[in-house]
């Protein structure tokens, strides 16, 4: 019996020269013809002078080594895990990353600055650059890290256009959520209009006041994975809005949330409903039993998942290795913010997770890919999440007292292809939180509790750096022990077990936590005198983050 061949990559008119050019033995990339950058992935257009004579350069294929991850979880066909997913920088101009597999060498050969050398792979008719450490490799020290350094972001943050700010036109009028848990089995537009009318409730409302809907992804992106957007909650309960947005290109999961501020300012509705489904527990066991049919590709989009690199964790974990060569950072240190949400989520009575976790159980769980084991992946559930958005005016009547919105932070700073971004931290959290501090004038000692966004917990750490609740590259220090980040240090954070342990509520959650904790309705895990809330959602993908407050 033959054994299966790994998928190949899916070739386009555009990438067409970089699939092929392994025939020959030659690595080619795109290149300007004015600047002579080298452009990757290719465009029609160069980023750095604009010009748009782009041609097609044949390389040496030599690279250095600036990221390498093991994984142990994740399998295709013809790609048994183990694997090891690397990244390398291109020795003609290191701005250009290419995501590759490390060959010809045991893992523990691999050392991050290593120089590296192209070797081709045949897959039917595409060729996939490999990398094997050169003969003569000697580690390059410090690596190609970044365009800008992560310190400089915060100088290209774009002023403020007027002094007059949406964000003083709304407030947070209701909250509401599912039933939260793993394989709950019943259809999620059914989750979703659970948390809806719980909202709606929530605020002293009725469906008819509810004039305008926003969600993420919508029905678009990871649509399997929920309850098919604005259509399907609308088509469920005949809202009729006057304003509704629903799409993946947007602030992070929670990015709906802005959305509808802007919407609201702007007068097109006054009580706007926010939701996010989850379903992607029952969606797994589904497809285990064969009742949603789910076919191994012969072809993979992308640059990167034809090397395997199918999850987020696969470039996050690079990430993470590369801050712990930078700054010392440790397992440990990732694993202060996996008992911290634990011990959170004891005390809520919704979480998924919650049974006591120790630092023994956190680094002796099984590995999904190196540096990440088990405890530092959040977890997938079925839920949902619904806030409402409501016109400041609109706000002061209802059954809640209203929680302000200070500031959003929403801008791009940094490259969208996750291999070409930055390098040290989660991508799209740098940028976000430099924008969010340039529209308020709080500053990070003034929040009283933190929710931020916690796919893993790397993520997280990348947030509290960027957000400057500790320096770049001191979170280490700020971290250990967990003393720092506990309900009664000095900075509170994912006080109901984060996706970490209460699941995988896709940003919304944390959203829910905040207003919660500013309502002082948090029950056990209440932070006394919490006034100032930050939560934050998503990254890698563009990102947002919210600053909330209680006072008008």
């Amino acid at each position: 019996m033959n054994s299966p061949t790994r998928p190949g990559p899916l070739v386009t008119e555009e990438n067409a020269f970089f699939w092929a050019s392994g025939a020959d033995g030659r690595l080619r990339l795109a290149e300007c013809g004015s600047c002579a950058a080298l452009i990757h992935p290719p465009q029609p257009v160069c980023r750095y002078c604009h010009g748009h004579d782009i041609g097609v350069r044949a390389v040496s294929g030599r690279a250095t080594l600036i990221g390498f991850t093991v994984n142990h979880r994740f399998a295709l066909p013809g790609l048994p895990a183990p694997y090891v997913v690397a990244q390398v920088a291109i020795e003609e101009d290191p701005r250009v990353r290419l995501t590759t597999n490390a060959v010809q060498c045991a893992p523990d050969e691999l050392e991050l600055g290593m120089r590296m050398e192209v070797v081709f792979e045949q897959v039917e008719d595409a060729w996939l650059p490999l990398f094997r450490p050169a003969r003569e490799h000697p580690a390059l020290d410090p690596l190609p890290l970044a365009e800008v350094e992560t310190r400089q972001l915060s100088r290209r943050v774009r002023p403020m256009v007027t002094t007059e700010k949406f964000e003083d036109k709304v407030a947070i009028t209701g909250i509401g959520m599912s039933e939260i848990g793993r394989r709950l089995m019943v259809p999620p537009v059914s989750l979703t209009v659970q948390a809806c009318e719980r909202a709606i409730a929530d605020a002293g409302l009725t469906i008819a006041d509810i004039d305008g809907l926003a969600t993420y992804p919508g029905a678009g992106a990871y649509g399997g994975f929920g309850e098919g957007g604005v259509t399907a909650l609308e088509s469920a309960l005949g809202l009729e809005p006057t304003w509704y947005n629903g799409g993946g290109e947007t602030f992070g999961p929670g990015g709906s949330l802005i959305s509808a501020m802007l919407a609201v300012a702007g007068g097109l509705a006054r009580h706007v409903l926010c939701f996010r489904t989850v379903w992607e527990a029952s969606y797994g066991e589904l497809v285990r039993r064969g009742r949603i049919a789910q076919n191994a590709p012969r072809q993979l989009d992308g640059w990167m998942k034809p090397f395997g690199a199918i999850s987020a964790a696969h470039t996050l974990a690079q990430n993470a290795q590369r801050h712990f060569h930078r700054y010392g950072t440790t397992r440990e240190t990732l694993g202060w913010i996996a008992l911290n949400q634990r011990a959170n989520a004891a005390l809520n009575p919704t979480a998924v997770y919650r049974d006591p976790m120790t630092m023994d159980d956190y680094l002796n769980a099984r590995p999904i890919t190196t540096p990440f084991g088990l405890y530092d992946c959040d977890v997938p559930c079925d839920g949902a999440v619904a806030v409402i958005v409501s016109a400041v005016d609109a706000a002061q009547d209802l059954a809640q007292p209203p929680v302000y919105v200070e500031a959003v932070g929403t801008q791009i700073l940094e490259r969208l292809e996750w291999d070409q971004s930055t390098l040290t931290h989660e991508p799209q959290v740098l940028g976000q939180s430099a924008h969010l501090w340039s529209r308020t004038a709080l500053r990070p000692e003034d929040v009283d509790v933190a929710e931020l966004y916690d796919g893993f917990t790397f993520n997280c750490l990348s947030w509290l750096e960027g957000l400057g609740f500790c320096g770049i590259g001191e979170a280490k220090d700020f971290l250990d022990g967990g003393k720092n980040i506990a309900r009664d240090g000095v900075l509170p954070l994912n006080t109901h077990g984060g996706q970490l342990s209460h699941g995988r509520t896709h940003g919304m959650g944390l959203v829910h936590e905040a207003i919660t904790q500013l309502r002082g309705a948090a029950g056990a895990r209440q932070i006394p005198g919490a006034r100032v809330a930050v939560a934050s959602s998503g990254g890698l993908t563009p990102s947002g983050v919210i600053l909330f407050r209680a006072d008008g």
